[in-house]
Protein backbone atom coordinates (compact mmCIF):
# COMPACT_ATOMS: atom_id res chain seq x y z
CA UNK A 1 0.00 0.00 0.00
CA UNK A 2 1.49 3.61 -1.02
CA UNK A 3 1.84 6.28 1.37
CA UNK A 4 -1.04 8.53 -0.05
CA UNK A 5 -3.51 5.41 0.51
CA UNK A 6 -2.69 4.83 3.88
CA UNK A 7 -3.17 9.26 4.45
CA UNK A 8 -6.36 8.80 2.73
CA UNK A 9 -7.43 6.16 5.26
CA UNK A 10 -6.13 8.48 8.04
CA UNK A 11 -8.33 11.13 6.56
CA UNK A 12 -11.60 9.61 5.40
CA UNK A 13 -11.97 6.48 7.58
CA UNK A 14 -10.26 7.34 10.33
CA UNK A 15 -10.54 11.33 10.56
CA UNK A 16 -10.54 11.68 14.53
CA UNK A 17 -6.79 10.83 16.27
CA UNK A 18 -5.34 11.39 19.62
CA UNK A 19 -2.80 13.78 19.73
CA UNK A 20 0.31 14.04 21.87
CA UNK A 21 2.62 16.44 23.01
CA UNK A 22 4.29 16.99 26.28
CA UNK A 23 2.73 19.63 28.95
CA UNK A 24 4.09 22.68 31.37
CA UNK A 25 4.71 20.06 33.70
CA UNK A 26 6.82 17.58 31.52
CA UNK A 27 4.30 14.69 31.14
CA UNK A 28 2.77 13.86 28.13
CA UNK A 29 -0.48 15.25 26.74
CA UNK A 30 -3.38 13.97 24.86
CA UNK A 31 -6.17 15.18 23.03
CA UNK A 32 -8.62 14.23 20.27
CA UNK A 33 -7.77 16.15 16.78
CA UNK A 34 -9.42 15.62 13.72
CA UNK A 35 -7.68 15.32 10.04
CA UNK A 36 -8.96 17.93 8.34
CA UNK A 37 -7.22 17.61 5.12
CA UNK A 38 -4.31 15.96 3.30
CA UNK A 39 -2.15 18.39 1.45
CA UNK A 40 0.91 17.32 -1.27
CA UNK A 41 1.34 14.54 1.28
CA UNK A 42 1.11 16.17 4.49
CA UNK A 43 -1.60 15.83 7.37
CA UNK A 44 -3.51 19.32 7.90
CA UNK A 45 -5.42 19.64 10.95
CA UNK A 46 -6.37 22.64 13.25
CA UNK A 47 -6.54 24.51 16.60
CA UNK A 48 -7.53 27.31 18.33
CA UNK A 49 -4.93 30.33 19.28
CA UNK A 50 -5.72 30.16 22.91
CA UNK A 51 -5.38 26.50 23.82
CA UNK A 52 -2.48 25.25 25.84
CA UNK A 53 -2.11 22.92 22.74
CA UNK A 54 -1.62 25.40 20.62
CA UNK A 55 1.31 27.26 22.58
CA UNK A 56 2.94 23.44 22.72
CA UNK A 57 2.70 23.06 18.92
CA UNK A 58 4.64 26.79 18.15
CA UNK A 59 6.99 25.79 20.95
CA UNK A 60 7.85 21.94 20.85
CA UNK A 61 7.37 21.79 17.33
CA UNK A 62 6.60 17.65 17.28
CA UNK A 63 3.77 15.89 17.83
CA UNK A 64 2.53 11.72 17.91
CA UNK A 65 -0.43 10.64 16.49
CA UNK A 66 -2.63 7.42 16.64
CA UNK A 67 -6.36 6.82 14.88
CA UNK A 68 -8.12 3.48 15.22
CA UNK A 69 -11.36 2.54 13.54
CA UNK A 70 -12.58 -1.07 12.66
CA UNK A 71 -9.51 -2.45 13.79
CA UNK A 72 -7.13 -0.42 11.46
CA UNK A 73 -5.33 1.56 13.26
CA UNK A 74 -2.49 4.79 11.78
CA UNK A 75 0.70 5.70 14.13
CA UNK A 76 2.73 8.80 12.97
CA UNK A 77 5.11 11.06 14.80
CA UNK A 78 6.61 14.05 13.19
CA UNK A 79 7.47 17.93 12.74
CA UNK A 80 5.10 20.24 12.90
CA UNK A 81 4.47 24.02 11.49
CA UNK A 82 2.04 26.19 10.46
CA UNK A 83 0.40 25.66 7.17
CA UNK A 84 -1.23 28.29 4.63
CA UNK A 85 -3.53 30.13 6.29
CA UNK A 86 -5.86 29.87 2.80
CA UNK A 87 -6.49 26.15 4.12
CA UNK A 88 -8.58 27.08 6.64
CA UNK A 89 -11.98 27.74 3.97
CA UNK A 90 -10.86 24.59 2.73
CA UNK A 91 -10.89 22.43 5.68
CA UNK A 92 -14.42 24.01 6.41
CA UNK A 93 -15.59 23.16 3.19
CA UNK A 94 -14.59 19.34 3.25
CA UNK A 95 -15.73 19.31 6.84
CA UNK A 96 -18.98 21.27 7.18
CA UNK A 97 -19.27 20.43 10.82
CA UNK A 98 -16.63 22.70 11.78
CA UNK A 99 -19.30 25.24 11.02
CA UNK A 100 -21.31 24.65 13.31
CA UNK A 101 -18.13 24.81 16.16
CA UNK A 102 -17.00 27.93 14.84
CA UNK A 103 -19.53 29.60 12.93
CA UNK A 104 -19.27 33.08 11.06
CA UNK A 105 -15.77 35.12 11.72
CA UNK A 106 -15.14 32.92 14.80
CA UNK A 107 -13.27 30.86 13.33
CA UNK A 108 -10.58 33.61 12.78
CA UNK A 109 -9.50 32.03 16.22
CA UNK A 110 -8.09 29.04 14.25
CA UNK A 111 -5.00 28.54 12.63
CA UNK A 112 -4.01 25.56 10.14
CA UNK A 113 -0.90 23.39 10.86
CA UNK A 114 0.58 20.31 8.61
CA UNK A 115 2.75 17.43 9.67
CA UNK A 116 5.25 17.64 7.47
CA UNK A 117 7.95 15.50 8.01
CA UNK A 118 7.55 11.69 10.49
CA UNK A 119 7.50 8.70 10.62
CA UNK A 120 4.44 6.25 10.11
CA UNK A 121 2.95 2.69 10.79
CA UNK A 122 -0.70 1.02 9.59
CA UNK A 123 -1.79 -1.58 11.72
CA UNK A 124 -4.33 -3.99 10.21
CA UNK A 125 -6.08 -6.46 12.58
CA UNK A 126 -8.62 -7.53 9.55
CA UNK A 127 -6.63 -9.60 8.27
CA UNK A 128 -5.29 -13.07 8.92
CA UNK A 129 -2.24 -13.09 9.52
CA UNK A 130 -2.38 -9.19 10.58
CA UNK A 131 -0.57 -6.42 8.41
CA UNK A 132 1.84 -4.19 9.18
CA UNK A 133 3.86 -1.59 7.29
CA UNK A 134 6.08 1.22 7.91
CA UNK A 135 5.95 4.28 5.89
CA UNK A 136 7.17 8.08 6.19
CA UNK A 137 6.59 11.32 4.92
CA UNK A 138 8.46 14.39 4.32
CA UNK A 139 11.99 12.56 3.40
CA UNK A 140 12.50 11.33 7.00
CA UNK A 141 14.44 8.03 7.47
CA UNK A 142 12.09 5.07 7.57
CA UNK A 143 11.66 3.12 11.24
CA UNK A 144 12.67 -0.46 10.39
CA UNK A 145 12.82 -1.51 13.77
CA UNK A 146 11.42 -5.46 13.62
CA UNK A 147 12.56 -9.01 14.92
CA UNK A 148 14.76 -10.37 13.54
CA UNK A 149 16.35 -14.13 12.44
CA UNK A 150 20.36 -13.93 12.81
CA UNK A 151 22.64 -16.54 11.78
CA UNK A 152 22.56 -18.55 15.45
CA UNK A 153 19.50 -19.89 14.18
CA UNK A 154 19.88 -23.76 14.67
CA UNK A 155 16.83 -24.62 13.27
CA UNK A 156 15.14 -26.26 15.92
CA UNK A 157 11.62 -24.91 15.08
CA UNK A 158 10.62 -23.92 18.34
CA UNK A 159 9.68 -20.26 17.37
CA UNK A 160 7.31 -21.95 14.74
CA UNK A 161 4.40 -23.09 17.16
CA UNK A 162 5.01 -20.17 19.51
CA UNK A 163 3.88 -17.32 16.79
CA UNK A 164 0.87 -16.31 17.34
CA UNK A 165 0.07 -15.36 13.83
CA UNK A 166 2.12 -17.78 12.18
CA UNK A 167 4.21 -15.44 10.29
CA UNK A 168 8.34 -17.18 10.71
CA UNK A 169 9.10 -19.37 7.66
CA UNK A 170 11.49 -22.54 7.08
CA UNK A 171 13.88 -20.83 4.70
CA UNK A 172 16.55 -24.01 4.03
CA UNK A 173 17.16 -25.14 7.32
CA UNK A 174 16.90 -21.59 8.75
CA UNK A 175 13.57 -19.61 9.86
CA UNK A 176 12.82 -15.63 8.66
CA UNK A 177 9.90 -13.59 10.29
CA UNK A 178 7.96 -11.78 7.66
CA UNK A 179 7.72 -8.34 9.14
CA UNK A 180 4.47 -7.18 7.67
CA UNK A 181 2.80 -9.99 10.18
CA UNK A 182 4.53 -9.68 12.98
CA UNK A 183 2.60 -8.60 16.32
CA UNK A 184 6.21 -7.46 17.93
CA UNK A 185 4.80 -9.79 20.99
CA UNK A 186 8.30 -10.73 21.44
CA UNK A 187 7.61 -14.92 22.07
CA UNK A 188 9.97 -15.65 19.62
CA UNK A 189 12.55 -13.79 21.42
CA UNK A 190 11.39 -15.56 24.54
CA UNK A 191 11.84 -18.95 23.39
CA UNK A 192 14.55 -18.96 21.12
CA UNK A 193 17.44 -21.69 23.20
CA UNK A 194 20.21 -19.47 20.76
CA UNK A 195 19.30 -16.51 21.09
CA UNK A 196 19.14 -16.21 17.57
CA UNK A 197 15.58 -13.85 17.34
CA UNK A 198 16.96 -10.13 18.32
CA UNK A 199 15.01 -6.75 18.46
CA UNK A 200 16.79 -4.52 15.93
CA UNK A 201 16.99 -3.32 12.59
CA UNK A 202 20.52 -4.36 11.65
CA UNK A 203 21.25 -7.59 12.19
CA UNK A 204 21.80 -10.01 8.99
Amino acid sequence: MNTETILKILQERIHSTIVATIGDDGHPQVRAIDIMLIEDGKPIFLTARGKAFYDQLISQQFIALSGVKEGCSISLRGKVRSADSALLEKAFEQNPYMQTIYPGITRKALEMFELYEGQGEYFDLNFRPIYRQSFTIGGAEKNKWQYTVTSACSGCGLCLDICPQHCIERIGKKVRIQPEHCLHCGLCFERCLHKAVVPTDESK
